[in-house]
C-alpha cells in the first residue's frame, strides 16, 4: 500500500507522528478513524492524489504514531491536542491552508480542527458522524447496542486495557467485524495493519483514553464552542452509511447544522467503514467537492 508517498516522522512537544505524503496540487489532510490508521485511505488515496497532495497521518495512540502518557484529565488525548498534531504535520509539509477529509474519531478531530484553526481549514467532509456532544447527549438504546465500544472504553483502567490486551487482534475483529459489511470489507493487508498496531504497547491504553477524553474534556470544549454561538464558515459535507446506526439514531444533518454555516451530506449504500465498502463512490464525492 502506498507505494507512490513517501514517508515522514513529525514531533510535537515530544510526541512523533507517522505520516505519509503522496501527489501534487492544493492540500488535502486524511485523518482515520478507530480502531485503524492510516492504511484505511488505502483505496481512495491514489485517486485522490491525482489532484491534491495528500498527507495521510495516524493519530496519536494509533498506528505508528507515539503513544503518549496518560493524565487525570485525559488532556494529552484530547481532540484539541490531537488537532495541534495535524497543525504540526500539515506545516511540517509546507502548508498553512488545506481541506480534510475525516472518519470516524478522525472526523472529530477534524471538527476540532477546524473550531480551533478556522483559518487553516477551508473546506471539510466527514464521513459517518454526528457532533460528539450531540451524540452523547441523545443516547438511547439503539446507538447503545450499537456503539457498546463507546461506553466500555470509558471504563476506569485498567480493566478496559487488560480486556483489549489479552487479545488485540479479537478485540479489533470483534468491533470491525459487527457491523454492516462484517470483516469482508477490509483486505488481508489492511486488517493485519489494523492487528500490527493494535498489539503494539501503549495501544490500549491510549484508544481509552482517546475515549475517555471525548466523553469529558472534549465535551468541555465543544460546549464551549457551541455556547459562542458562532457557526464556522467553510463548507462541510458530511456522507453516513445507510446500514450503519449514525444516520439511524440521529438526524445528522441538522446536528451539523448548529456547528456549520454551509452543511450538505448524504447518506451512502453501504454501512460505516465508507472508504472500504465504497471506495468508488467516495472517491468521486471527493472530487467533486474539494477544490483543486
Amino acid at each position: 500500500m502506498f507505494e507512490q508517498f513517501s514517508l515522514h516522522r513529525v514531533t510535537r512537544g515530544g510526541v512523533t507522528l507517522h505520516s505519509r505524503r503522496g501527489g501534487s496540487g492544493p492540500a488535502l489532510l486524511l485523518l482515520h478513524g478507530h480502531p485503524q490508521t492510516q492504511a484505511m485511505w488505502h483505496r481512495v488515496a491514489d485517486g485522490l492524489a491525482r489532484r491534491f497532495t495528500v498527507v495521510l497521518m495516524d493519530l496519536r495512540g494509533y498506528g505508528d504514531s507515539d503513544r503518549p502518557a496518560p493524565a487525570p484529565d485525559h488532556a494529552p488525548h484530547s481532540k484539541r491536542e490531537m488537532a495541534l498534531d495535524a497543525m504540526a504535520v500539515m506545516a511540517h509539509h509546507g502548508f498553512e491552508h488545506f481541506q480534510v477529509l475525516a472518519h470516524d474519531r478522525g472526523a472529530r478531530v477534524a471538527h476540532r480542527l477546524a473550531a480551533d484553526h478556522p483559518d487553516a481549514v477551508q473546506r471539510l467532509m466527514l464521513l459517518d458522524v454526528a457532533p460528539t456532544l450531540a451524540m452523547y447527549e441523545q443516547t438511547g438504546e439503539a446507538f447503545a447496542r450499537a456503539y457498546w465500544h463507546w461506553f466500555f472504553l470509558i471504563q476506569p483502567p485498567p480493566l478496559p486495557e487488560a480486556l483489549i490486551e489479552s487479545d488485540p487482534a479479537r478485540y479489533v475483529r470483534s468491533v470491525m467485524g459487527k457491523r454492516h459489511a462484517g470483516l469482508a470489507a477490509f483486505t488481508p493487508e489492511a486488517l493485519a495493519e489494523y492487528e500490527r498496531c493494535a498489539a503494539l504497547p501503549g495501544t490500549a491504553q491510549a484508544i481509552c483514553e482517546d475515549y475517555r477524553a471525548s466523553a469529558t474534556l472534549d465535551l468541555v470544549h465543544d460546549r464551549e464552542t457551541l455556547a459562542s454561538r458562532q457557526r464556522l464558515e467553510m463548507p462541510l459535507r458530511v456522507l453516513w452509511g445507510a446500514h450503519g446506526a449514525v444516520g439511524a439514531c440521529f438526524d445528522v444533518l441538522a446536528l451539523w447544522r448548529e456547528h456549520f454555516a454551509t452543511v450538505t451530506g448524504e447518506a451512502l449504500p453501504c454501512g460505516h467503514y465508507i472508504a472500504e465498502e465504497a471506495p468508488e463512490r467516495l472517491l468521486q464525492e471527493a472530487l467533486d467537492f474539494f477544490r483543486s
